[in-house]
């Protein structure tokens, strides 16, 4: 069975979200081994320079990549990434597990993003939409199109 390992910096606080994570895993569960790890984000000062900006996607990602395993594909979910329809993210995934390994890590990272060290180790970046969402939606929208994708390389029916 695929191993898919969610890193996400930030915990989630609204219990809709929560909510929304947990029937998503859930329902993986049939697909997927599904492991989330949730780092700790850095507290954001009022006044934010480039400088600052840097020094906390570095603490950020340090932490990330103590997450990060030798045998997995990475994705990093980035503005500037690949965007994919749905059926063409589920024969990525495909293409990964048949062909790769059985392991995939996506990494999302927190409010000011991913520093360019982490991107630089992804295998691919991916986004949803050229639109800005938080990061905390993010990992539902991730889950769920693993869940359709799932569904989608199944063949099962799906809401289209």
């Amino acid at each position: 069975m695929l191993n898919i390992h969610i890193v996400c910096v930030g915990k989630l606080k609204e219990s809709y979200l929560k909510e929304a994570v947990l029937e998503y895993s859930k329902r993986l569960s049939k697909y997927c081994n599904l492991n989330i790890t949730e780092l700790s984000d850095e507290k954001l000062p009022n006044k934010l320079n480039p400088s600052i900006i840097s020094d906390i996607k570095a603490k950020e990602c340090n932490h990330i990549l103590e997450q990060l395993k030798k045998d997995s594909f990475v994705f990093c979910l980035d503005l500037s990434g690949k965007q994919f329809c749905s059926e063409d993210f589920s024969k990525k995934l495909d293409d990964i597990a048949l062909n790769l390994n059985s392991s995939i890590t996506f990494v999302i990272g927190g409010t000011l993003g991913l520093n360019e060290h982490v991107l630089s180790l992804a295998h691919e970046k991916i986004s949803f939409s050229k639109m800005t969402f938080p990061h905390q939606l993010i990992r539902v929208f991730l889950l769920e199109q693993l869940f359709r994708a799932f569904k989608i390389s199944k063949g099962e029916t799906y809401h289209w």
